[in-house]
């Protein structure tokens, strides 16, 4: 099991246990949800995909739709106008609450329901059934597949959707909405009926990170300005009444949906997406919210916490390291001989999610053919957060079980930590350490045990 994956299913099992909250019931094929069910995913830039628990079972998208809507609109429309038809201010109401700007009738922001539904009527069609079907090709799009329905819940919401259309109609009375408010709400109620995982959700919020491009199928599906913008409402108003909250605590653009779904952002890092049916009394995922606050914590996910990265993390992934050692002329020819059984990788900077990912990465691509050495050199790396760290200790210990050895080049405060694992083989130099790696070559083959500290000369 890769680290990452490794690391979720840590988190998902500290968090499963996690009660309170109820499933949604007002629209009633909800409440058949398992309030058990509990799904973890995310999508790097590299295209990587990882889960934990039922990050594959299908539930109906339902808000979790609007950003990605509200891209195609934009699209569509164009800033300016798409901002005189939509409001880009936090209502600090709850999602289905009636906030249109007086005089205007215009709705507070794309992420509210009154919002959403203006939204739905601006995507450019010839008629509704042309309208779902843009839409539903734009959510394929940002998900990497096609995409279907749950005809169950659309029925359901359809049948107590009566809240909804008379937003509908508030906003034809005020001039706002120009399209009929029933087969409007009609649309939306079926675009909030699309059926996804957490894993593809957590494609379509990479997508948004990734600037509109998604990082699985490469295909471009919104461009880049439309992507930052969706990224900016989605920060300031995707978690309703409680976007304030979450952005001190996660810093993360995010937005949530009642059937359980919540994705959040990392621009230019990852997408995240979890799945939890229990609902807090904003409409949020008790399970999602709790997961991605002790990810943000842990990680450093905090957007206001990022660093600007200059340099690339991985330096160096070469095989047939050498060290400044003199050897004899046999030595060298054996040395020369086994050049692809002692690898070196060197990292520099700050180690975080997004650089340790791809570090662990290229560990992963240059691990030699056992038995072989693996240098790890750390000695240009000037932190790592406690999270990074495990996932890393985690990837050299799964190195060492599959027969190699491993070897780390670091700072004093990484070698530290490297008392802990008994696996690692530490150094103070990236030449100490490769001259190790020679000296057990020439001995025979790996050794049975940790060196002793005379053996790093």
């Amino acid at each position: 099991m890769d680290p990452v994956t490794k690391a979720l299913d840590e988190l998902h099992w500290r968090i499963s246990g996690l009660k309170g909250g109820e499933v949604a019931s007002y629209i009633p094929e909800l409440a058949r949800a398992d309030p058990d069910d509990f799904g973890i995913a995310i999508t790097s830039m590299g295209g990587r995909r990882y889960r934990a628990g039922k990050a594959d079972t299908e539930f109906t998208i339902q808000s979790v739709s609007k950003p990605f809507v509200y891209a195609l609109a934009l699209t569509d429309l164009g800033p300016e106008e798409m901002l005189g038809r939509v409001g880009a201010e936090p209502s600090g109401e709850a999602f289905n609450a009636i906030s249109l700007e007086p005089g205007t009738g215009r709705p507070a922001n794309p992420m509210v329901n009154a919002g959403a539904i203006a939204t739905t009527a601006l995507v450019p069609a010839s008629d509704p059934e042309a309208r779902s079907a843009r839409i539903l090709d734009c959510l394929s799009a940002f998900a990497g597949r096609r995409l279907g329905y749950d005809e169950e819940v659309y029925a359901s919401e359809a049948a107590t959707g009566d809240r909804n259309r008379a937003l509908a109609y508030l906003m034809r009375s005020a001039g706002s909405l120009s399209e009929d408010p029933y087969a409007v709400t009609a649309t939306y109620f079926r675009q909030c009926s699309v059926l996804v995982t957490a894993a593809d959700l957590a494609v379509m919020a990479a997508t948004l990170a990734n600037g509109g491009r998604n990082p699985v199928t490469g295909e471009r599906v919104v461009e880049r300005d439309v992507a930052v913008r969706t990224l900016a409402v989605m920060a300031t108003c995707g978690m309703y009444d409680g976007a304030g909250e979450w952005l001190l605590n996660v810093g993360l653009p995010a937005k949530s949906g009642v059937s359980g779904g919540l994705i959040a952002v990392g621009p230019g890092r990852f997408g995240i997406a979890v799945y939890s049916p229990p609902l807090d009394p904003a409409g949020n995922s008790v399970r999602g919210v709790a997961a991605l606050t002790a990810m943000s914590e842990r990680l450093a996910l905090h957007l206001m916490h990022a660093p600007v990265h200059l340099t690339a993390t991985v330096t160096d992934t070469g095989h047939g390291a050498r060290s400044s050692r003199a050897r004899s002329a046999e030595q060298s020819a054996l040395l020369n001989g086994s050049s692809r059984r002692i690898v070196a990788v060197g990292a520099q900077g700050e180690l975080e999610f997004t650089e340790t990912e791809q570090l662990l990465g290229a560990v992963e691509g240059a691990v030699p053919e056992p038995p072989g050495w693996l240098v790890l050199d750390l000695m240009a790396v000037t932190g790592i957060r406690p999270g990074s760290a495990a996932m890393l200790a985690a990837a050299l210990a799964d190195v060492a079980r599959r027969g190699h050895r491993v070897v780390v080049a670091a700072q004093e405060p990484f070698l530290a930590v490297a008392d802990e694992h008994p696996a690692w083989h530490a150094f103070g130099s990236r030449d100490e350490a490769v001259a190790w790696c020679e000296d057990q070559l020439l001995a025979g083959g790996p050794p049975a045990s940790r060196p002793t500290a005379g053996d790093g000369g």
